[in-house]
């Protein structure tokens, strides 16, 4: 991938001086005894190794993340869902909370503990939102719209009588017509295909974490939405939420809508920011944690260094759980190396938070050496994992001592068909062989004809494609 444009950087070691002398075996078998672990147990206890899935637009769907689960992976977070796309009842929402899995496949109990990540420009948007995702199904749609936009004058109805729900790279799904008399709303049906005009296309980048959603995704939205508004609650084992913790992500370096700030942008932006953190806290119940994503600055000009840091405290001032930082600035998005040094600094100076670290985590030596380097409690992995569950049981056996092995030419397929057959009943089998042609691809690195594979994989467009290439090169795997 190129170093220009919107391109991500190929994978690359991270700015931090020293790490290559860190004895990672030492790290990683101290790990289970942290502090910081035992504290981020008394928050979420299944979250049981200082490690995780984080969002990947476009694939941190529910097949990646339970396989992942299946590895080892203790947390996964959804990809970052807007929060009009919440508020609008498509899709984005059911998606996430696997409400669409068959009965025959493992779903929601075992896709645990899950974060949702949500992103807007909105407070009351994004605060409707996390309630919504806090509450899962309690009410209909149409009870969090109220809470969303009833506050709006009589003017500003007259102004934005009609409110356009779009995904963040600018999909529309529907409108929403507001009565600011009543409080009450409708959605209208959804137009699908791009809106002609529209500021904040999507990004280049095809493997940016919780940023855009998948155009394919969009299309498969329900056209009218008003029967998910009616849809019976989905509530967890016992009546809990399906969602262990709420993470806003304030990280992210997708495009302004209309100027709106929103994801990363909030950082250049420390008031917006800290109105919308305040916003998400306030409703969202006490005992549902918030969490939120950073990036170390909007850039590195002092005054934005000062941002970071004021959003920073203000969040662990209003109860936020703990902050995952990626050591890039939003306006670097995916280009050139991450700041370890930054996150080492960040943790010295701040003991008592819970900081999780983001950025250059290409393999499970990358988790360690983060960990060492920097003294963060967790560590993201990202595009490291994809295609790469095993990063997760690797890390798991350096913990206990012993040493990681690479998957074997059976453990692949095994993985490609298991991950498929999940995705299938996700969404299909057609749609799911033209899909998971991306995992594919990323899942070629392990083969020892990985180029060849990978060309194979990029070809496929069928079922039968799918099955083709697993025959021929993953035949033999006794």
């Amino acid at each position: 991938m190129s170093e220009h444009g919107n391109n991500a950087t190929p994978p690359s070691p991270a700015i931090a001086p020293g790490a290559e002398h860190i004895d990672l075996g030492a790290v990683a078998r101290a790990c289970p005894s942290r502090e910081s672990l035992a504290r981020i147990r008394e928050i979420v206890p299944a979250f049981d190794a200082p490690f995780f899935q984080a969002g990947l637009a476009g694939y941190s769907d529910a097949a990646m993340r339970i396989i992942a689960r299946r590895h080892g992976c203790p947390f996964c977070v959804t990809e970052a869902l807007l929060d009009q796309t919440l508020l609008a009842g498509g899709r984005g929402f059911t998606k996430a909370d696997l409400g669409d899995l068959h009965e025959n496949v493992p779903g929601g109990p075992e896709d645990h503990p899950l974060a949702c990540q949500i992103m807007g420009s909105d407070p009351r948007e994004m605060a409707a939102a996390a309630l919504k995702v806090a509450e899962q199904g309690r009410y209909n749609d149409k009870h969090y719209r109220k809470l969303a936009y009833s506050h709006l004058s009589a003017e500003e109805v007259a102004d934005r009588s009609t409110i356009h729900l779009r995904l963040p790279g600018g999909q529309q799904i529907g409108r929403i017509s507001v009565h600011a008399d009543s409080g009450s709303s409708s959605q209208s049906e959804g137009t699908g295909g791009s809106v002609a005009g529209e500021e904040g296309a999507g990004e280049d980048d095809p493997f940016a974490d919780s940023c855009e959603t998948l155009v394919d995704e969009v299309n498969r939205i329900d056209a009218d939405a008003s029967a998910a508004a009616s849809a019976p609650a989905r509530l967890g084992e016992a009546g809990y939420p399906q969602f262990e913790t709420i993470d806003v992500n304030l990280a992210c370096p997708v495009k302004k809508i209309r100027s709106r700030a929103r994801g990363g942008h909030w950082l250049a932006e420390p008031a917006g920011a800290i109105e919308i953190l305040e916003a998400v806290r306030e409703a969202v119940p006490a005992h549902t944690p918030c969490t939120v994503k950073l990036r170390r600055s909007y850039d590195d000009t002092p005054e934005m260094v000062e941002s970071f840091e004021r959003i920073f405290e203000a969040a662990f001032a209003m109860g936020y759980a703990w902050a995952t930082v990626h050591a890039r600035t939003v306006e670097q998005k995916y280009i050139g190396p991450s700041r370890w040094d930054f996150l080492r600094d960040l943790v010295r100076r701040h003991p008592g938070k819970l900081i999780f670290g983001s950025g250059d985590i290409w393999n499970v030596q990358e988790i360690f050496r983060m960990i060492g380097y920097t003294g963060v409690a967790a560590v993201a992995v990202a595009r490291g994992c994809i295609g790469n569950p095993w990063v997760f049981r690797q890390a798991r056996d350096l913990m206990a001592g012993r040493r990681p092995a690479p998957p074997t030419l059976a453990e692949q397929r095994d993985v490609l068909e298991e991950h498929f057959r999940i995705a299938a009943s996700i969404s299909g089998e057609q749609h799911a062989s033209k899909t998971m042609r991306k995992f594919g691809i990323r899942f070629a690195a392990h083969h020892p004809r990985g180029e060849d594979v990978r060309r194979r994989f990029i070809a496929v467009g069928s079922l039968a494609d799918w099955r083709g290439v697993l025959d021929e090169h993953y035949a033999n795997h006794a």
